[in-house]
């Protein structure tokens, strides 16, 4: 199976201490039924449980749903750990509630997917394919 032939792999995880996973479990039943396979963490996850996970499950992309007000904290904990198993390859994307002050911030350090409350779950799923197909494709 060639590389654009085998499904994306997504690994959604609910970092720190947050226990609202309604949208993380949306998302990830959505990209399930795009085609994607995907991968729920669970709720609690340390951003070093999150790293391994991914190592171990050879993703795509990390979907990080951060409710908490964390992100600053988790997300780039989470990418610095990606880089250090060396997956700076693997897109990041998250899902919460942003200022908007952060989100520049989120992108400049390697977020490539910022969504809130009501972004249509048709959204992330072509997002996600454009990021990960359009980099192989290219």
């Amino acid at each position: 199976m060639s590389k654009t032939e085998r499904k994306i792999r997504v690994l959604i995880a609910k970092p720190g201490l947050d226990g609202h996973d309604r949208g993380a479990k949306v998302v990830a039943r959505a990209l399930r039924d795009a085609g994607m396979e995907v991968i729920y963490t669970g709720l609690r996850q340390t951003p070093e449980m999150i790293a391994e996970a991914a190592l171990q499950e050879d993703v795509d992309v990390v979907g990080l749903s951060i409710l908490s007000g964390a992100h600053m904290a988790l997300a780039p904990r989470v990418i610095e750990l990606l880089k250090s198993n060396g997956q700076e390859h693997v897109k990041i994307f998250l899902g919460g509630i942003i200022p908007n002050e952060d989100v520049i911030k989120l992108q400049e350090i390697g977020v490539t997917g910022i969504y809130g409350p009501g972004t249509l779950t048709t959204q992330i799923v072509s997002d996600v394919r454009m990021g990960v197909l359009g980099e192989v494709n290219n």
